[in-house]
């Protein structure tokens, strides 16, 4: 993909089918989805591109931990009705280092009824891509793979290679947003830099069929070599995210059926009973990583295209749905005082409401990480000593649930 600076020429004319629009988004997972969802009904008109076909986008096979906060999102996006039936609602964490020191979160510590939700991709994102198909504001582009972005100075070309044109669509729209995952290739066109840094562990994720009932409740198992998150999900399964230096989470992906599911009973103290394979083991590698900027000229970027961390908490997706979530709010105030919505000091709010934001989160993520992820004695009691607290004192909790469930800092409207 190629980018061009800002222009104050007007474009040249061009042979090509082109269609204007007021926001291209580019990626329409379930962060580009809940984007489209918060301003359908804004009186803005929107362009969804999306590189795979909407019944292969919701194909994938992953489950995700969904905050209160996400939940309230949702809610208000008039998907929730749909999501909620299908996914399982979890009112305990229990997170213990290794087998023992475990401690309970409950929604007595938070004063809620709850702490959370577990949901598979299928079941979100085909919630959000039906609510988009009602919208007459909402337009697809779908299979549509972007081939390069200009920018001008009231608004950017964005040529996409589309299955249903011979030649390439030029798409010109007041603003682009990115939600296109960690390798966004429209932030590295941009030349948008990154801090942060891959991690010495991967993680193995699969789906697991349980002999017991989890109870719904969420556990969180921390261990010198990584942490692993066992996720309730409807008809007694659940998602395991197993953390691991690379070297042992390749060979957890190779290693038998039998020997697998045996280490991970052990790991899960034996009370879910015996397990079974539910679907293939899948190994990807981790990294903390946070944007310089989320926005530029006719540019702001959500969910991975921002940022990533660590799995630990479950939190990556949440950061991505409350980016779209407080995207949409700026936007649909900008365009309510009619201002330009692309104009970069009109988008620069979103930054400065949610980077800091996310820097909270990856930070809690990767102290996690490297406080658990160690069997150096001094770490080892320290860390007890932190369970020891919360344990003890509700107000540890407390402070840890309204972060861990997305109820700190400042909300988007949910209302």
């Amino acid at each position: 993909m190629t980018i061009a600076a800002p222009l104050t020429a007007q474009p040249t004319i061009h042979p090509h089918p082109t269609y204007k629009t007021d926001i291209a988004i580019v990626g329409a997972g379930i962060v580009g989805a809940t984007l489209a969802c918060a301003l359908k009904d804004s009186g803005l008109n929107i362009t969804l591109i999306e590189a795979q076909p909407q019944e292969k986008a919701t194909s994938k096979r992953q489950a995700y931990a969904l905050t209160l906060m996400s939940g309230k999102i949702f809610d208000r996006l008039g998907v929730w009705q749909e999501i909620l039936p299908q996914i399982v609602t979890f009112n305990q964490i229990q997170i213990s280092d290794a087998n023992q020191w475990v401690v309970n979160l409950t929604p007595d510590d938070l004063g809620m009824d709850h702490l959370g939700y577990v949901g598979e991709h299928r079941v979100i994102l085909t919630a959000l891509q039906q609510q988009i198909n009602q919208s007459n504001q909402i337009q697809w582009v779908c299979p549509g793979q972007v081939q390069e972005i200009k920018y001008f100075e009231d608004f950017a070309q964005v040529w996409v290679n589309s299955a249903e044109h011979s030649e390439p669509v030029v798409i010109e729209s007041r603003l682009v947003v990115a939600t296109d995952g960690a390798k966004s290739p429209i932030r590295q066109a941009a030349e948008i830099s990154t801090q942060g840094w891959r991690y010495w562990q991967s993680c193995v994720a699969t789906t697991i069929k349980t002999e017991k009932p989890h109870n719904n409740v969420a556990f969180e198992r921390f261990w010198y070599t990584g942490p692993m998150g066992v996720l309730p999900l409807p008809g007694n399964r659940v998602q395991v995210v197993w953390t691991a230096p690379h070297e042992q989470a390749e060979a957890l992906q190779q290693l038998n059926e039998a020997e697998f599911l045996r280490l991970l009973e052990y790991r899960t103290d034996g009370i879910l009973g015996r397990l079974e394979l539910d679907s293939p083991r899948l190994v990807f590698p981790v990294q903390l990583m946070q944007c310089d900027r989320y926005v530029g000229h006719r540019l702001a970027l959500a969910g991975d295209a921002a940022h990533c961390c660590h799995p630990v908490g479950g939190q990556g997706l949440n950061l991505g749905i409350r980016d779209a979530a407080a995207l949409a709010e700026i936007i649909k105030n900008s365009h309510t005082q009619n201002k330009d919505i692309g104009h970069l000091k009109n988008l620069k709010p979103y930054q400065q409401w949610r980077k800091p934001q996310n820097w909270m989160i990856l930070g809690f993520t990767d102290f996690l990480d490297r406080t658990f992820s160690t069997d150096w004695f001094p770490v080892v009691w320290t860390r007890r000593l932190g369970l020891l607290f919360l344990q003890k004192f509700r107000i540890g909790r407390t402070l840890s649930l309204r972060l861990m469930t997305g109820l700190m800092g400042r909300a988007p409207e949910t209302d």
